[in-house]
């Protein structure tokens, strides 16, 4: 059954529209009449109306402005314009002001009933499109709880969004019926209704539009809110705004509400947001990652510098918890980090990306910034771990291919540069590998390689002479390579092949 409002100075005219809609045979009733637009704001401000049928021209207050003044109370009121030939003027300007439709005076039934059953299919239909949009929030499992009580339904509503607060512990609590229990103390006696959504630490609420002339401004309706749940134990942050009039906008003005507030809420204390402000105020405090600590870190990461990494976290952590920091900082910073180990380790897991994130995860979820922070540490710590243990594994795979490719070139000229250029890494990777495992530079141990070769073809074919040797290992004169030889093994070549030759062992270093 839905509620209707005849406003009309004429009594007959008054009497005539009430009997008229009586013999409808249809879902309305006329819960009240007035004889001016003073009379029925009043009304309209204490009760529930879904119909408005309203004359033009009456003393106090004329149609027109009842109509503005009413729409700011109720903005899916519709309304019906009741007019005379000569006030077709009013009439076209009324229906900027969203007028569902209007009747000429005198109102004949038929007109009445063609009007009256349209505005009840578009409320039918308003109605459907709420119930739905509400069940496309909650989760699969609270679809049930998808109705909105009666006077949230025909009234203009301020659209709340509640989060938990960061790093705070769940209690008992953060249910559907404590904040139900709550919010309906604070804004008594107007309707408000919670709705759980798909996301487990956020509510929807809905409270009646006319709740908000208790307040300054609706900033000061949601940091009561946020208040009245933080001395009932229940740490939130909250963002509302006002319900635009065109229908079919609830479920986008959720997700709006939800994303803003997810980008404005900080470690510390809760926050009130009213989301309806410019975006350009909203988001001024919208902290992003200063580049020079995205640089500071991911290259102490790649520099594979673990104790360094681990201080300079202690110190941003500490600091981040003294200023307060956004929680979409926080997360960008952890993505940031999980981005450049994975990067690291992804030539040897190409899931390491997926198994850091589902690692990384749980910190958001700690009761405290201080067990988030702790959690940290430890995290990072096993990343380095594994890219420490990945890097030395990751080492001696690389320095058996290059050691097995410079052997099987000792018959040319190898740079370092060609070997880096072999295996797409960089010749200073190269050189510190070489260093790593053979204790001696590039040059070192490529020519001692070289060296040991021209030992073993003394030995093999004592008919070389050491110019045919010099030549066949690439040295570029046969002199250079006699000095080379003397300083590796303490002996000329021609000394070696005598000593070899004559069953005396080769003086070496």
């Amino acid at each position: 059954m839905y509620d209707a409002l005849i406003v009309e100075d004429s009594k007959p005219i008054l009497r005539n529209i009430q009997n008229l809609l009586g013999s409808l045979e249809l879902p309305v009733r006329v819960a009240a009449t007035a004889a001016n637009g003073e009379e029925a704001l009043e009304y309209l401000r204490l009760q529930p109306i879904q119909i408005l049928l309203t004359d033009i021209r009456m003393p106090k207050m004329d149609g027109l402005t009842l109509i503005e003044e009413a729409k700011r109370i109720n903005p899916l009121l519709k309304v019906v314009l009741i007019s005379g030939y000569s006030d077709f003027e009013y009439t076209r300007k009324a229906l900027n002001l969203q007028v569902f439709d209007y009747l000429l005076k005198p109102v004949e039934r038929r007109q009445l009933k063609e009007v009256i059953e349209r505005v009840l299919e578009q409320l039918g239909t308003q109605n459907d499109r709420d119930v739905q949009m509400l069940k496309e929030i909650a989760g699969p499992g609270d679809q049930a709880e998808a109705q909105l009580v009666e006077p949230l339904r025909h009234y203009g509503r301020l659209v709340l969004v509640i989060s938990r607060q960061p790093f705070t512990a769940w209690t008992e609590k953060w249910r559907r019926d404590e904040l139900q229990a709550r919010l309906q103390d604070l804004f008594q006696p107007y309707a408000c209704q919670v709705f759980p959504t798909r996301g487990p630490e956020q509510f929807l609420a809905l409270v009646q539009a006319t709740a908000q002339e208790r307040y300054s401004s609706l900033y000061e309706l949601l940091e009561s809110a946020r208040r009245q749940l933080v001395d009932r134990g229940i740490s939130s942050s909250i963002g509302g705004q006002r319900e635009p009039t065109e229908p079919g906008r609830l479920a986008e003005l959720y997700y709006r509400i939800a994303d803003l507030l997810k980008e404005q809420q900080r470690t510390g204390r809760g926050v009130a947001i009213d989301t309806g402000a410019p975006l350009s105020r909203l988001r001024a405090g919208d902290e992003r990652l200063p580049p020079a600590l995205s640089v500071g870190f991911t290259e102490l990461i790649r520099g594979r510098r673990k104790e360094q990494f681990r201080l300079r976290l202690v110190e941003q952590l500490a600091k981040w918890e003294r200023d307060g920091v956004h929680l979409v900082e926080l997360e960008r910073f952890v993505g940031l980090l999980v981005d450049t180990f994975s990067l690291l380790s992804a030539e040897q897991d190409p899931e390491a990306r997926l198994d850091l994130e589902a690692a990384a995860k749980p910190l958001f979820e700690a009761d405290s910034y201080r067990g988030f922070a702790e959690g940290l540490i430890e995290w990072s710590g096993r990343c380095f771990d594994k890219l420490l243990a990945h890097h030395r594994k990751s080492g001696q795979a690389l320095f058996r291919q290059v050691d097995e490719f410079v052997r099987m070139n000792m018959y040319s000229q190898l740079s370092i540069n060609d070997v880096a250029l072999k295996f797409h890494v960089s010749p200073s990777y190269i050189s510190r590998i070489i260093k790593r495992f053979t204790r001696s530079t590039f040059v070192q141990y490529y020519t001692g390689l070289k060296i040991k070769e021209a030992c073993h073809l003394m030995e093999n074919r004592p008919d070389m002479k050491v110019k045919e040797l010099s030549d066949a290992l690439s040295f570029s004169d046969q002199h250079y390579f006699s000095k080379v030889f003397k300083e590796y093994t303490g002996c000329s070549p021609t000394e070696y092949k005598e000593k070899r030759l004559g069953g005396q062992p080769a003086s070496r270093d």
